[in-house]
């Protein structure tokens, strides 16, 4: 049972992290009906950028709080993430918004190697030690550990799940955002701007992929420059297990997907008679993934993208 419960604080830990970046997928699509394929590397982005100020901190002002040290490398990510996203939704697919959506798909896949070759340029090919910013002394939960920077992910994750629900559902750019997903030339001509709703959109997603990112340093304790990849497919198919489209889906996929892969991290040994061992993890999410797309295709809650017609 401790085994148990330790594999599900650490499948919410994981799960957090997916649905931060999930949504940026999900709402992307909802507006755009377009996959951003280089949104796992502004995740990677945020960590860098996150790590960077962290350097400039420890020699300017040495001796500041961990915590302290933290906030302030995620509110400085932050900004540097959005004006990433804002630039690639202006450069690379603002002109291709009517295009095939095979034009798309192949330039995002360009901007993300483009991404990862900024990064390797500036900070390096090799990986880099995230320093240890709390505590180190783990908290008992049930006869599982969790660390401080653990808890601070989920409560951080919540928080900001908390705060683009309220966005969406109770403010006037929310209102625009879903008038846009569902229909962007009768929202156009209701005087809604849809160019500024999908600028914002990309703004948004950035800005919760840069707190993943940050905290994804902090927990694994070393970023490198192509760290976006796996974390940005998993990411995007726990939008796709949730409901592409949906942010309640991406939510919901993204702790579903840590779950089931912590789960079988904690079990493939056991299961396989010590066939396979822990690094083979990720098979379990993606098994999952295709059983739940082959019984229901639009995913646990179904889509909410735009209607073309």
């Amino acid at each position: 049972m401790e085994t148990f419960v330790q594999q599900i604080l650490n499948g919410l830990v994981l799960g957090s992290m997916y649905a931060l970046v999930a949504l940026g997928y999900t709402m992307v699509y909802g507006v755009l009906n377009l996959i951003n394929f280089a949104h796992g590397d502004v995740l990677m982005i945020g960590a860098m950028v996150g790590l960077s100020i962290l350097k400039l901190l420890d020699g300017v002002f040495p001796g500041l709080p961990g915590g302290v040290q933290l906030a302030i490398a995620i509110v400085g990510a932050i900004p540097v993430t959005m004006l990433v996203n804002v630039l690639i939704e202006r450069i690379a697919y603002r002109r291709l918004r009517n295009a095939p959506r095979l034009a798309p798909l192949i330039t995002a896949i360009g901007v993300s190697i483009l991404l990862q070759t900024f990064a390797m340029m500036i900070w390096g090919r090799s990986p880099l030690p995230f320093p240890q910013l709390l505590s180190s002394d783990p908290v008992n939960v049930g006869g599982a550990v969790i660390s401080h920077t653990q808890i601070l992910l989920l409560v951080l994750a919540a928080a900001a799940m908390v705060g683009l629900v309220f966005l969406v559902e109770k403010t006037r750019m929310g209102r625009a955002m879903r008038a846009v997903a569902e229909n962007p030339r009768v929202a156009g001509l209701m005087g809604v701007d849809s160019n500024r709703v999908i600028v914002a959109t990309f703004a948004i997603g950035a800005a919760l992929a840069a707190v993943a990112g940050v905290m994804w340093g902090a927990n694994y304790a070393s970023i490198q420059f192509a760290m976006g990849t796996v974390p940005g497919m998993k990411a995007f198919s726990a939008a796709v297990l949730g409901g592409i489209g949906n942010i309640y889906g991406a939510m919901i996929g993204g702790i579903v997907l840590g779950i089931i892969e912590s789960l079988g991290a904690g079990y493939i040994g056991d299961l396989t008679g010590g066939f396979l061992g822990s690094h083979y993890q990720d098979i379990f999410a993606f098994i999952v993934l295709i059983l739940v797309l082959t019984v229901r295709p639009s995913g646990i809650m179904g889509e909410r993208v735009a209607d073309r017609a």
